[in-house]
Order: C-alpha cells, then sequence, then structure tokens
C-alpha cells in the first residue's frame, strides 16, 4: 500500500521531512498554509529549526501479505520436506521419510488461550444449571506453554515401533528375523501349525535407460511346521509388504521334508558349500541349543531343530547360508542307510552314558576284518564330511603353565594322572577294573574280598 502526502514548497523542507519521517516512521497530516502564507516569521533561526521538524510524512510501504500466510500450511510443509522427481531419480532425501508435517495448532482449542478466559456459549455452557454463565477471567496456567511445546516435540521426535520381546527380530523392529504368520490358503489346502520368518528385506535398483532407476524390495522368507517340513523363497516387488506375502506364498509351495534324529537334531556332523559360503555343522546331544548363524537358527526354529552347532567360514551372505544349510540337510542319511553303504555297524561313544558302546545300526551282511581296505575311512565324523577338515582355532597354553608352581602341581598330580580315563577304558573293554596281574593271581581283584564262612 502506498499514501502520498503533499509537502512543502521548498525541496529543503521535503529532504528534511523525508529523513526525519524514516526515523520515527510517523504519519501525520499537516496544512500547507502553517508554515507558507502570507504571514512570514521576522526570526531567521527559528524558520530554519521549523523546517528540520518532523511535521511532513512521507513515502510508506506497507505488506499485508507474505509466503507464510499466502499458501495453506500442507503446501508449506510440502515444500520443506518432499522430495521432486528428478531429485528421487537422482537418489536424493532417502531420510526424508522420517521428516513427518508439524501441526503447530495441535493441543490449541478455540476459547482457550493466553488469558483464560470462561467465554459462554465458546469455552463454556452459556447456561449452567438455572444459573447464566458470566464472562470471567480465571487464573493464568502457567504450564500451558511448557504443554504445548511437549506435544509439538512429540510430533517432530522419531520414535521407532515398539514390540514385545517375543516378537522382536534379530535387531529391534526390524523385519528379519520376525513372524509373518503361515502363508495364504491355497484351494482347499491350508497351512495349519506353519510359521513363516523373515530372513532378507532389501532395497534393490535396477537401472533401465529408459525409465532410470527402478527401485523396488526384495524379501527372503523361510516357512515351516516345526516338524520337519520347511521351505524357503523370495519375492520382489514395489511395496514391502507385498514382497513378504510373495516370497512366504512361494515358500508354501517349495516345501521339502527332513528326518530328524529323536526329533530335535540332524543324524550327524556334515559339510556343505554354496558359493564361497563353507558350512561345518555338527550333531549336539540334547539340552545343547542353537549355536549357529542366526539365519540358521530361523531356519532350525521354524523347521524343529533344537539343538546344533554350525561353524560358517567364507561369505555369511543370507542366501548363501540358508541354501547350503538346506543342501546338507537333503545331503545327510539316517544311521541305517549308512551302515548299509559300509556294510558295518555303527556304534556310538557318548560321554554321558560313561564312553560304552552302543550299536545304533546293523547292515544287512556284515563285513568281516580281512575285507577292509588299508585306506579305508573307518571315523563316522570324517566319513559324513566328505574327508573335509573343520578349522579349528589354535589353542595356547594358559598363562599359569609358566609358573614353578604349576610343575610343583604336576609333580604331586602325577600319581593320580589318567586314573578316571584308565577306570573308564576298564569298564568298556573287559568289563571290570582289574590289573595286569589278575590273570595270575585271580584273587586280585578290586572291590571287596569274599567273605569267609
Amino acid at each position: 500500500m502506498f499514501r502520498i502526502v503533499s509537502s512543502g514548497d521548498s525541496l529543503l523542507r521535503a529532504f528534511a521531512a523525508l529523513n526525519v519521517g524514516r526515523q520515527t516512521a510517523s504519519i501525520c497530516s499537516v496544512t500547507r498554509n502553517q508554515f507558507v502564507g502570507n504571514h512570514k516569521p521576522a526570526n531567521e533561526e527559528y524558520r530554519g529549526r521549523a523546517l528540520l521538524q518532523p511535521v511532513v510524512p512521507t513515502l510508506c510501504n506497507v505488506r499485508e501479505t507474505s509466503f507464510f500466510n499466502k499458501l495453506p500450511a500442507e503446501q508449506i510443509w510440502k515444500g520443506v520436506i518432499s522430495v521432486s522427481n528428478a531429485g528421487k531419480k537422482r537418489g536424493r532425501g532417502k531420510g526424508s521419510g522420517r521428516i513427518t508435517a508439524k501441526d503447530l495448532n495441535r493441543g490449541q482449542i478455540i476459547g482457550y488461550g493466553k488469558a483464560n478466559i470462561v467465554w459462554p456459549g465458546l469455552s463454556a455452557p452459556v447456561i449452567r444449571g438455572r444459573e447464566l454463565v458470566q464472562q470471567q477471567r480465571l487464573p493464568e496456567d502457567k504450564e500451558r506453554e511448557a504443554k504445548l511445546r511437549r506435544i509439538r516435540d512429540e510430533m517432530v521426535n522419531f520414535k521407532r515401533l515398539k514390540l514385545s520381546p517375543l516378537e522382536r527380530g534379530w535387531s529391534g523392529s526390524k523385519m528379519p528375523g520376525r513372524s509373518i504368520g503361515p502363508p495364504d490358503t491355497i484351494g482347499e489346502d491350508e497351512f495349519v501349525g506353519f510359521d513363516t520368518k523373515c530372513l532378507e528385506l532389501k532395497a534393490v535398483v535396477n537401472m533401465k535407460g529408459n525409465h532410470g532407476r527402478k527401485r523396488r524390495v526384495s524379501a527372503m522368507v523361510v516357512t515351516g511346521n516345526g516338524n520337519g517340513l520347511a521351505g524357503f523363497g523370495f519375492g520382489k516387488a514395489i511395496e514391502g509388504r507385498a514382497a513378504l506375502r510373495q516370497a512366504k506364498n512361494r515358500a508354501g509351495q517349495k516345501l521339502m521334508h527332513f528326518d530328524l534324529c529323536n526329533g530335535h537334531t540332524v543324524f550327524h556332523d556334515f559339510h556343505c558349500q554354496f558359493g564361497a559360503t563353507k558350512l561345518f555343522v555338527e550333531r549336539k546331544p540334547e539340552g545343547f541349543g542353537l549355536k549357529c548363524h542366526r539365519a540358521i537358527r530361523t531356519v532350525c526354529e521354524v523347521l524343529g531343530i533344537k539343538d546344533l552347532r554350525a561353524k560358517c567360514e567364507g561369505s555369511t551372505n543370507v542366501q548363501h547360508v540358508v541354501k547350503a544349510f538346506f543342501i546338507g540337510l537333503l545331503k545327510q542319511k539316517d544311521h541305517q542307510k549308512i551302515a548299509e553303504e559300509k556294510g558295518l555297524h555303527v556304534v556310538e561313544f557318548r560321554p554321558e552314558n560313561m564312553n560304552f558302546p552302543k550299536v545304533v545300526a546293523s547292515p544287512t551282511v556284515c563285513r568281516t576284518e580281512s575285507e577292509l581296505e588299508n585306506n579305508e575311512i573307518l571315523d563316522f565324523t570324517q566319513y559324513c564330511m566328505d574327508g573335509k577338515i573343520q578349522l579349528q582355532k589354535k589353542k595356547f597354553p594358559p598363562f599359569y603353565t609358566k609358573f614353578r608352581s604349576w610343575e610343583i602341581y604336576l609333580k604331586k598330580q602325577e600319581y593320580l594322572r589318567n586314573q578316571d580315563k584308565v577306570r573308564l577304558r576298564m569298564m568298556a573293554e573287559t568289563g571290570e577294573v582289574r590289573s595286569y596281574l589278575t590273570e595270575k593271581y585271580p584273587e586280585c581283584r578290586m572291590g571287596p574280598g569274599p567273605k569267609e564262612e
């Protein structure tokens, strides 16, 4: 808005009014004949002082609109948090999803302000009971500004999804390791008792000459019923939910059945490989648990394996690890099949059974010792590992073995050395603890002697 006010007849008066008017920013009106007319002051000094007084206003620029009151709040926030299509193609604005629009009116109610006044019909009813509500001023709420500031800060702060400990995945609320339910029903076939867990969820980009970068989400899941039936599948879609659903349904169509030893572990140790990933899987007794890669642990949970140890060498790519583990499960053989292949008995020695031999499986026709070859592998673990040896970390002797006190301790314990191992070996071989003089002197036996009559 522009306003023009008439000035005096001299150029000096106009410049003086312009300078003083900018400092005081005052607008006033004055008549022309205040200083100019027939009557002229006799004193010239008074005339000079009057010329410099701020009596004449000047041009004033008033702007009633701005960027913030011209556009609605949605468009202003969109200009702050959005990314153009060209910027998206160049990979910009990757963290813009966390920046959300802030509602500055949140927490404020019409009729309730800083003054804290009761307005009948706005912040209070007009009639309360039989009395007419009057306008009145209440005490000032000192915590009002702090409450509004707290509400606005909650909108800005990014909060991650809170899950119960049983629903969490490998790392907090991220999808890998989380359960997404059974596959969808196919016709009349329902997946009763199945559970699907996500193994991998990542964004992939395909570059094309016509369309540029095409971004999609890739998912890998594994599904199983916890009783030896499991399968894995892949899915790819624009959205993560669609990719997970596609992968889940594909995994339900590619199920494989695996036999479990005693319902809790594998039949034997085995070695498997896919690409640059090598796995050494060991069978463990009941109660040992799952000590392996987190992807293998997830597969074991949906498959029903409870006790296992797996060593991963080389690449730890999740897809390669899962594929190598499934290949190893498909290659494993039960004890009876191994006994038929070798033509020998499969005997098990376990520390919890005091290393007593236990025949697990026997062939239909057993070979004799003369029929065995000189270079034939008779060790069960080495035979199942296909001649591969697991890389073991070198164990260094404890620090106290360098002390003089350790040598003294060894000398004191020398006559007790290997007694337990010798007892176990004698019990396994002869069925009793005996001495080398037992055959010559039968009365030299362990235990209480015969009672005299």
